[in-house]
């Protein structure tokens, strides 16, 4: 099997794929002091769960946006799956993709991740909302091209902003209100965070589609972004295999047996 592992700053995401279909993927608060033992321990424990054992893993293909959690995650790798990862971002790497920005470099990987995963599922220019710490909007052209987007705060990112500056203001979930106007202080702030994240989302992707002027599709992705699905006016589809889809086509495009 494939061990696909997307290291983000909050939460990394394995997921295993068999060759025909993915088998069962979890979820772990991103710690880059955790060693690759450690991450063996936890994750043999949740593949028994499923009836998988390490023994059973081929290969690993590894994206992050936390250099420092890296060497960890290489280790887990070359130890238990005695494989040599895939590391998107790595010379050698191949994306089969271009990158239209003025610094090529600075795109990051996570999002040339989520630009694959897309262009195998739908076809045509589109845009991909990736929410997570960072809430980023990305433009595919409908050649395929990474054009560009945009980065704004995260609705986590925003929540604790709320509670660590004003005294006053508690900790609260993030939660859909049934009003938009709130009759105390905890539905007022998630009615503010909920109801200006959807106006965020559906504001931006206005302004990119009227900037870019043809038609495109909305996809979303990252856990925080169920939330929004049916109350968004612009996402049109909600897709939460978009990363690992995408790591598995970093697999295939240099040399991963399916």
């Amino acid at each position: 099997m494939l061990l696909v592992i997307d290291c983000g700053n909050t939460n990394t995401l394995f997921a295993i794929h068999d060759g025909e279909d993915w088998k069962a993927h979890w979820r772990a608060g991103t710690d880059s002091t955790r060693t690759a033992d450690e991450h063996a321990v936890w994750l043999s424990q949740l593949m028994a769960l499923q009836g998988f054992k390490l023994a059973d893993v081929y290969g690993c293909v590894i994206s992050t946006v936390v250099p420092q959690a890296l060497f960890n995650l290489r280790n887990l790798s070359r130890r238990y799956f005695d494989c040599e990862p895939m590391i998107v971002g790595e010379s050698g790497i191949n994306l089969d993709i271009e990158v239209r920005l003025e610094r090529p470099q600075d795109a990051g990987a996570d999002r040339l991740v989520n630009a694959l995963g897309a262009r195998a599922k739908y076809s045509g220019a589109m845009i991909i909302i990736d929410s997570g710490t960072a809430t980023t909007f990305d433009v595919i052209s409908d050649d395929g091209a990474f054009e560009g987007g945009i980065i704004a705060p995260g609705i986590n990112l925003s929540m604790q902003a709320l509670h660590a500056a004003a005294a006053k203001l508690p900790r609260v979930a993030i939660a859909k209100p049934q009003r938009v106007m709130g009759r105390d202080t905890v539905s007022a702030m998630q009615s503010g965070v909920f109801w200006g994240y959807i106006d965020l989302i559906d504001g931006l992707v206005e302004r990119l589609k009227s900037e870019y002027a043809q038609p495109m599709t909305v996809i979303a992705t990252g856990g925080v972004v169920s939330l929004f699905d049916g109350a968004s006016r612009t996402i049109e589809h909600y897709d939460p295999d978009l990363t690992i889809r995408g790591l598995l086509e970093v697999w295939k495009l240099n040399g991963g047996a399916a």
